[in-house]
C-alpha cells in the first residue's frame, strides 16, 4: 500500500498544478505556488533527496496533472517470452518506456520492442492497463498507467543501444532477476495466461 506521506504529497502536487493552470488572480496563484513547494519540502524530507532534484523530476510540469504512460510488449516466441536486460540496474523487463507523443499504443510498441530489443515484432491485443503504484511497493512520485501488449515475435537481432545491454527469451520457470519497478514476476505471469488463453478479457484497475 502507498504510503501516506506520499499519497498526500502526490495530492498536493496536483491540487497545485491544476490550481496553476487555471487560476489567473495572482494571489491564489502564489498560494498553489506555496502549495507546490510544501509538496516538494515532504518528497524531500522522506526521501533525502535534495530540493532541487525533487523540483526537476515531481514538480517540473505544467498544465492539468494526469498519469504517464507506459508501455510494455509481451513479445513471445513459441512458449518463451522476450526480456531485455536494463543497463540502469542490470535487471530484466519487457521491452518498453514512456509512450511519445504522436504515436499511437500500437505504433509505441512495435517502436520500443526494435529499439530496445531489436525484434521486429506484431502487436497482437492489450493484456492490461495497470496503476503501477497499486501493484509495486515503493516511493515513486508519478501516477503511471502500465499498458501491457501481447506481441507475436516476427524476427529480429538485438542491437546496441543507451537503454539494454542483451535480450533473450525466457520460459515462465526460468525467469531471471525483473527490474521490478518496470514489471512484475505477476505480471510476467499474467503475459503467460494471456498467451495461453484465445479469449482473454484484458486487466485494469
Amino acid at each position: 500500500m502507498e504510503k501516506k506521506w506520499l499519497k498526500w504529497a502526490k495530492q498536493l502536487q496536483t491540487i497545485a498544478q491544476n490550481g496553476l493552470e487555471y487560476s489567473n488572480n495572482k494571489f491564489d496563484i502564489e498560494r498553489f505556488e506555496q502549495l507546490r513547494e510544501l509538496s516538494i519540502e515532504i518528497m524531500s524530507e522522506y526521501t533525502n533527496v535534495d530540493n532541487s532534484k525533487i523540483r526537476t523530476l515531481f514538480a517540473n510540469e505544467t498544465g492539468y496533472q494526469t498519469p504517464k504512460v507506459d508501455v510494455r510488449a509481451a513479445i513471445f516466441k513459441e512458449d518463451k517470452i522476450l526480456l531485455v536486460r536494463e543497463q540502469k540496474d542490470n535487471k530484466w523487463s519487457l521491452p518498453g518506456g514512456w509512450a511519445d507523443i504522436d504515436l499511437s499504443i500500437y505504433e509505441n510498441v512495435i517502436k520500443e520492442s526494435m529499439e530496445e530489443s531489436g525484434a521486429k515484432v506484431k502487436p497482437k491485443r492489450i493484456i492490461a492497463v495497470l496503476d503501477r503504484n497499486k501493484h509495486i511497493d515503493d516511493i515513486y512520485p508519478y501516477s503511471i498507467y502500465k499498458v501491457f501488449v501481447e506481441c507475436d515475435y516476427v524476427e529480429g537481432k538485438y542491437q546496441e543501444n543507451i537503454e539494454t545491454v542483451e535480450s533473450s527469451f525466457f520460459d515462465i520457470n526460468n525467469l531471471p532477476e525483473l527490474s521490478v519497478g518496470r514489471n512484475t514476476k505477476s505480471q510476467i505471469e499474467m503475459c503467460f495466461k494471456a498467451r495461453k488463453e484465445d479469449v482473454f478479457e484484458a486487466i485494469f484497475d
